[in-house]
């Protein structure tokens, strides 16, 4: 045996090794250095969100090509940043997610603790607040302006909960069959499919629904709106989670 050979077989050790996959939280990340993907991803996110709306408004008049942009552009940004900081975080954005997660960690599957819950969450919101001022500012829109925008038809409810649901049902069930390596493309895919499937253009996020409310543009949801949007977020994670647990039911092996 060579001098070189340990440091041979380490370095393929290190080649051969499970990387943290999008949507996995890594567990040897400092949480500090998650906090901040998470605030930075979020923050992202939502500028995407809304720069992508004001810039489609200012472009043209029609309705569904407004929205076209804003799905397509949100498509690309999100599969991007879910790929970039999902080795950090887990790219979740989201506390809908997180409290999945943590909800999961509790009944002995893998998520954050609750520590890591009271970090994230926090960080997310003031994430998504400061993406939704940085649109506004690259835009020359008033810094904060409460968005006007009437969300609070029942069937928008709704299309929150279904939403919600199918992100959660997709995120978890990507991880029951070991395949969040396509998170960054299929949670992507899923949001915007969702911006047209679903009456409400899918929000299916807590903190960018607050973070959405701090601009008065195409993007933007009246604050008055804002509480009854959450609440059907956490009960459509609720609905996914349940759908997970039926549709991914773990078998038991066959005793003799």
């Amino acid at each position: 045996m060579t001098a070189t050979e340990p440091a041979a077989r380490d370095a393929m050790a290190a080649e051969t090794s499970p990387q943290p996959a999008p949507g996995a939280t890594p567990p040897r990340t400092p949480l500090a250095a998650r906090a901040a993907a998470e605030l930075v991803g979020t923050a992202a996110l939502v500028a995407i969100v809304v720069g992508s709306g004001i810039q489609a408004t200012e472009l043209t008049d029609d309705i569904a090509l407004q929205l076209l942009a804003n799905s397509t552009a949100t498509v690309f940004g999100l599969g991007v940043l879910i790929a970039l900081l999902g080795p950090v975080s887990g790219a979740h954005f989201n506390p809908a997610v997180t409290l999945a997660e943590w909800w999961t960690a509790r009944r002995g599957g893998a998520g954050v603790n609750a520590r890591e819950l009271a970090v994230y969450v926090p960080a997310q919101i003031i994430g998504a607040i400061a993406g939704a001022v940085l649109a506004d500012a690259m835009f020359g829109e008033p810094l904060v302006k409460w968005s006007t925008h009437d969300r609070s038809a029942g069937n928008l409810l709704l299309g929150e909960v279904v939403a919600t649901a199918g992100l959660i049902l997709l995120i978890f069930g990507l991880a029951r069959t070991d395949r969040l390596r396509f998170a960054p493309v299929a949670v992507a895919s899923y949001i915007g499919a969702a911006y047209w499937f679903t009456s409400s253009t899918s929000f299916a996020n807590p903190a960018v629904t607050i973070g959405r409310a701090f601009t008065d543009t195409f993007a933007g949801i009246a604050p008055a709106f804002v509480p009854a949007f959450v609440g059907m977020q956490i009960i459509g994670a609720a609905v996914g989670l349940a759908l997970v647990a039926v549709v991914f039911m773990r078998g038991r092996a066959d005793t003799e």
